[in-house]
Formats: structure tokens, sequence, C-alpha cells
């Protein structure tokens, strides 16, 4: 799904369509995709209007954001995940959708996904993580802070999240 394209370099965006997904554009996107000659499959957008390639399906958003009626479609044709590329992240669109789809978020230099309870994960020493929802009793090991929901591994190993709620999105660098 792409939602915008300004801060995310498009060599990374070619190495995620390698894989031939189905690509969820908005209108202002799918002319950028268009004009790097890559294949859309759907426009979300309200107004009928004659799309850039005869083949491209178009899906109203409706009272819905454009992330909630992309993941709606996504949830409802039974994907097991979705890459979502966008400039303005606003977790309130993905929190319903987060038991229901794998989630992986692209803003800017950061992929954002959600974790439960117990989650690890091995990073060299020195790599940066952010909590970006704030759960309580969060216990951390491998992981020292640097103020700010900002974390730094503390060695080359594994990193751990210990919290009371069922998920937290976290962010690490590209």
């Amino acid at each position: 799904m792409v939602l915008g394209l300004d801060t995310f370099p498009m060599e990374l965006l070619g190495q995620l369509l390698e894989w031939s997904p189905t690509v969820i554009a908005t209108r202002d996107t799918a002319e950028m995709l268009h004009d790097q000659g890559i294949k859309i499959d759907w426009i979300i957008a309200d107004d009928m209007q004659r799309t850039l390639q005869s083949d491209i399906k178009q899906m109203p958003a409706g009272n819905d954001s454009t992330a909630e009626a992309a993941l709606k479609y996504l949830v409802t044709n039974n994907y097991p995940a979705v890459n979502i590329i966008t400039d303005n992240l606003q977790l309130k669109d993905y929190l319903f959708y987060t038991d229901k789809i794998n989630l992986v978020i692209f803003q800017g230099n950061q992929k954002i996904y959600a974790v439960n309870s117990g989650f690890s994960k091995w990073k060299p020493a020195g790599e940066m993580l952010e909590v970006l929802t704030h759960p309580h009793d969060l216990h951390l090991s491998g992981l020292e802070s640097m103020g700010n929901h900002s974390f730094r591994t503390t060695h080359d190993g594994f990193f751990s999240l210990q919290f009371e709620h069922p998920f937290l999105f976290i962010a690490e660098g590209l």
C-alpha cells in the first residue's frame, strides 16, 4: 500500500515490489508509481476518474481513511501481510488491524511494526529503537534508554520487551 512517497527511497521501493505484490495507491502516489513503470492494481479514490492504466480498479474510501479502506479490503480478502509506505504516520488508522494482518509501515527512514509482549530480536550493539506507543509496566532487556522513548542496544545479541498491553508499535532504522 503506497500512501506517500515523498520521504521514501525509490531503491527500497524496488526491493519491496520485486515480489510482485498487490499494489494499492492513492491517486497522487499512483501517478508517481506509474512514472516509475510500476504496475498499480488499486487506486483508493471516491471520485471515478480515468485511470493511468486500463486494468486499475478503484476502491472508494467512503468514511474511512485511505489506510483503513485498503486494510479492510486486504483483511476481507485474507491477505496475511501488508507493507505500507506513508509520509504521515497516523497509528490510530492501524490499531484495529494489528491482530488481523501483519503490518509493516515504512515512514521516512523508519520501519514500524506492532509487537506482542515477550518480543525479542537480535541486533548489533549500538542500534537504535523507538517505542511509539507507551505501555504500562514496560520491561526491557538488552536496551538502554536514550530518552524520549528511544533506546540503544547495549551489545550484539537479543533485546526483549515485556509489557502488559496486547501490543505496542516500535520503530527501527532502515
